[in-house]
C-alpha cells in the first residue's frame, strides 16, 4: 500500500490541514482529509475498468468548513438529531446548540466535522484523532475520538471509530460520505438501493423519531428488494414530504453489537459499480441529497443539484438519549465506544 501525505490548506485558526492518498497495487485509491476526518475521494474502476471518483467532495480544503452537506466527514459528538437540543443523563439536563429547525444536529455548528483532527500514518492505515473537551457544544466529559481508516487491495475502505470519556456522556459517530457511483455530475435517482432493513423510524415533522418502528412492507420505504432510489421518492407519503425525499433511519435486520452485518447495497445505473456497506452499527440513515443545490462546486467543477448523491450513514438511532426504547448511546468512563463501517467496491 502506497500512502502519501501532503499539506492541503490551513484552517482559519492557523491549523494545517493535511491530505492523505492511499493507493493499492491496482491503482485504485482513496483521499482522506484531516478537516473532519473526511473521505475526500474514492477512485475505483467501473465495469470497463475505467477509474472514476465516486464520492461527493470539493477541490479545496476550506470548502469543507461548515458545508451544508457535511460531505464525507465524521460528525459528532452526536451524529443525527437530538430533540430540542436537550437530554437528561443521570438526572442532570444538558442543553446543546440548536441548528436544525428546533433540534440539535451533528454536534452543532462547531461539531467534529468542522474541526481539524490530529493525523498520522500508522502502518498501512491513516488515523485521525480529536479531543473534545468537557462542555464542548454542551456535552459532558472529555472525550478522545479516533477514526482509523484502511484501504485494501480488494478496494475495500474500512473505518473503525473509537471513543473514550472521563465522565458519563452520549456519543453517536458515523461517516457522512455521499456516493454517486457513476461519477460527479448527475442524479442518483436511477441508482438501485437495497437495504437489509424491514423496519424504519417514522418521525414528527421536524424529523425526530416518534419512538415505535414501522414495517416498510407496502410503503415507499421498502428497499428489502433492490429498486431505483427515484422509484417512489415523490410518492404521496407523509415521511417523504417531510424531508423532500429520503432522510430516514432504518433498523438493520438482525443487528448484534460488535457483529458485522450488511446494511445496504448500492448499484450505479451506468457504470456497473456496486458498493456494499457493512457495519457493526444497529441502524442506517439514508439521505438522498435532498438539499445539495447551492453547496460548493465539486472536484470536477460541477454545480450540484438535489439528488446528485446519496449518503448511507451507519449509526445509532437519532434522539436515542431521549428515547429509552432505543439502543443506548451512553458512554461511561472505562468503556470504549467502538464501531466499524466497511465500504466494499466491485464492478
Amino acid at each position: 500500500m502506497e500512502i502519501k501525505k501532503e499539506l492541503w490548506g490551513q484552517a482559519p485558526d492557523g491549523k494545517d490541514i493535511f491530505l492523505y492518498t492511499l493507493k493499492n497495487a491496482s491503482g485504485a485509491y482513496v483521499k482522506l482529509g484531516s478537516l473532519g476526518a473526511a473521505i475526500v475521494s474514492i477512485v475505483v474502476p467501473d465495469k470497463d475498468g475505467k477509474l472514476d471518483d465516486v464520492v461527493l467532495g470539493y477541490p479545496n480544503a476550506l470548502d469543507y468548513l461548515a458545508d451544508g452537506p457535511c460531505a464525507g466527514k465524521v460528525p459528532g459528538r452526536y451524529a443525527n438529531r437530538i430533540a430540542k437540543g436537550k437530554f437528561t443523563l443521570d438526572g442532570k439536563e444538558y442543553t446543546l446548540p440548536i441548528n436544525n429547525g428546533p433540534n440539535h444536529l451533528h454536534g452543532g455548528p462547531n461539531g467534529f466535522q468542522n474541526q481539524v483532527w490530529d493525523s498520522r500514518i500508522e502502518g498501512d492505515a491513516v488515523e485521525f484523532m480529536y479531543f473534545s473537551e468537557d462542555g464542548e457544544a454542551g456535552f459532558p466529559g472529555n472525550m478522545k475520538v479516533v477514526a482509523h481508516y484502511e484501504w485494501s487491495e480488494e478496494n475495500e475502505l474500512k473505518l473503525i471509530l473509537t471513543a473514550e470519556t472521563d465522565a458519563p456522556t452520549v456519543v453517536n459517530l458515523t461517516n457522512h460520505v455521499y456516493f454517486n457511483l457513476d461519477g460527479e455530475g448527475g442524479s442518483v435517482l436511477d441508482h438501485k438501493l437495497e437495504l437489509n432493513a424491514s423496519q424504519y423510524l417514522p418521525t414528527d415533522p421536524t424529523q425526530i423519531p416518534l419512538g415505535e418502528p414501522a414495517d416498510v412492507a407496502g410503503t415507499p420505504m421498502d428497499f428489502v428488494e433492490a429498486k431505483p432510489i427515484g422509484q417512489d421518492i415523490h410518492a404521496d407519503f407523509e415521511a417523504l414530504k417531510i424531508g423532500k425525499g429520503y432522510d430516514h433511519c432504518w433498523l438493520i435486520d438482525g443487528a448484534m453489537p460488535g457483529q458485522l452485518a450488511t446494511a445496504a447495497e448500492l448499484w450505479g445505473a451506468k457504470s456497473g459499480r456496486k458498493v456494499e456497506v457493512i457495519t457493526t452499527q444497529p441502524a442506517v440513515q439514508v439521505y438522498t441529497g435532498n438539499w445539495l443545490k447551492g453547496c460548493p462546486k465539486g472536484k470536477a467543477g460541477h454545480e450540484f443539484e438535489d439528488y446528485d448523491a446519496v449518503a448511507i450513514e451507519c449509526q445509532h438511532t437519532p434522539d436515542a438519549p431521549n428515547q429509552p426504547g432505543f439502543p443506548t448511546t451512553v458512554l461511561r468512563p472505562g468503556e470504549v465506544f467502538e464501531e466499524a463501517i466497511i465500504w466494499a467496491f466491485t464492478a
